[in-house]
Formats: C-alpha cells, structure tokens, sequence
C-alpha cells in the first residue's frame, strides 16, 4: 500500500520531487526496473526516475532493513551495466520514525568494496517544506512537527485549493494512507473528506489489493481486519515451527504494523530458536 501510494507520488509529479530531493526542477521520467535486467529484483519497492544525465533511484521505507546497503550497491551496479554514461542519486526514505540504528546506515562495505548512498528520515524534515508543492504534500504530516494533525489540516486545505477534481482526490487518498503513519485513521477520516478520497485511483488500488474495504468509512476496518489475519497466519507459522509462544510474545506480536508482520514473515523461515524470534521483535 505504502509503495503504490509513493511510486504514484513520483510518477505523477516527478518535478516535485526532484526539486525537494535534488535542488532542482527537472523534468524526470519513470525508468521501469526490467531496464536494469538480472533477476530477481524487488520491483515493488523501487522508484527509478531518469533523464539524459542522471538516474535518481528511491527507496520509500516504513520499517528498517538490514539488507539495504546491499541492494543500494546491486542497484547501482545494475543501472552502471545498463546506462554506464549516467550519474545516479540513491536516496532511501524512511518515512515512520524509528530507534533502530539501521535507518543510518549510508555504506555498504565489504574488503575492497566501498558503496555509498543517502538516507532521509522524513521525522528530520521540517514539515513545512512538503507544504510548498502538491507532489509533497502528503509526506507533511511524517515530518518534523509536534503537531501533526494541524500539518494534516493544512495539507487538507491546500488540497481543496487544486482545480482538478482527479488530482484532489489523488492526492487527498495519499496524504490519508501516508498519514495514518501517526494520526489516528478516524482523526485523519475527520480532516480529508471521504467522498474525495472514495474517488481517487490510489483508493481503487486499495481496495484491489484487499486491504481497506473500509477506506470510505475512514481507512480503518478493512486495513486492521487484513493486519489481524496476517499477525495470526504469522503467529500459527511461528507456533509450528518453535512450539507454543509466550502471552507476552504474541502481544508483541500483535502490536506489529503490517510492515513488520510482513517482514517478519519472511524472516521466520531463517529462524531456529525464540531467541531468533526476539532479537527480531527488538530490532
């Protein structure tokens, strides 16, 4: 969800982005990542913009991985065998703040392999930058503010200042999903009108994917009713496989986001003991 409501964000205004990210409005275009060739490769989390002399590269987060660095330098070395004449921008984008130490990570370092990229926490950012171009307005209310309702209230007007009913609807869905992040999802269904966000593509994605049926009804049932049934395939896999867990382990558990639910059924297939378990749930 958060993926598609990122990549719409580049795709649709790249000159925003470019502008917050590089110094500069230049015109972008979408580069697809079957041009960078050799699989596999996660399609599904990466952003890549081009134009005659530059790749900018994106990688939106919501969760820490430990496998970044590593990717960041396969990307580069895909994009360098496929386009060797272009600089590249790699930027990662955490968009939820976090304690873990890995959302600082720029390097990937292996004997006589040294790779460097760049990392933006959105939490670091002043907020009101994102209020300067529609293309940003829905990561305003994930940036540096105590406030994050008032930001989301501003971002809210600014929407209805936009002629095109499309692209208010638009970006009005992204600044919802975006902003329940850290807003209650009934507070953020009080700011952004329904009946705007219920018209937009990113809600249809949404709703395609099976994650928020409830979107129109303010982003929320569908959304804890998908998490509840991942957190229980997770705990039934986890149960299987290291016997029975712990009350306080399946609360753990059970206060995952979806991010880390999906993550952490992935991890699962590597783990031997509860030990690997925790160190999972502390990471």
């Amino acid at each position: 969800m958060y993926d598609n409501t990122c990549k719409y964000l580049a795709e649709h205004f790249p000159e925003d982005l470019a502008s917050w990210l590089i110094g500069e409005r230049i015109a972008l275009t979408q580069l697809q990542p079957t041009e960078l060739s050799v699989d596999p490769i996660r399609a599904d989390s990466l952003i890549l913009l081009a134009n005659e002399d530059l790749i900018l590269h994106l990688e939106f987060q919501t969760v820490p991985d430990r496998e970044m660095p590593f990717r960041m330098l396969d990307y580069r070395i895909r994009a360098y065998r496929k386009f060797p004449t272009k600089r590249m921008r790699q930027i990662v984008i955490y968009l939820t703040r976090t304690a873990s130490e890995l959302v600082y990570q720029t390097t990937f370092e292996i004997e006589h392999t040294r790779h460097q990229f760049e990392v933006i926490r959105l939490w670091e950012q002043p907020a009101q930058i994102f209020l300067q171009s529609p293309g940003l307005y829905p990561f305003a209310s994930l940036g540096q503010t105590d406030a994050p309702e008032l930001v989301l209230r501003s971002v809210a007007a600014k929407i209805e200042e936009i002629e095109s009913p499309k692209v208010q609807a638009d970006l009005a869905a992204t600044a919802a999903v975006l902003a329940g992040l850290v807003l209650d999802r009934d507070r953020v269904k009080q700011i952004l009108r329904k009946e705007i966000v219920r018209e937009s593509v990113i809600y249809q994605d949404i709703l395609a994917e099976g994650l928020a049926e409830g979107l129109a009804e303010g982003l929320a049932e569908g959304l804890e009713r998908g998490l509840q049934q991942e957190r229980a395939l997770v705990i039934r896999q986890l149960t299987k496989k290291l016997g029975n867990l712990t009350p306080n382990i399946q609360t753990q558990i059970g206060s995952l986001s979806i991010e880390r639910v999906e993550a952490l059924g992935e991890a699962l297939l590597d783990f031997t003991t509860l030990a690997d378990l925790n160190e999972f749930l502390e990471g």
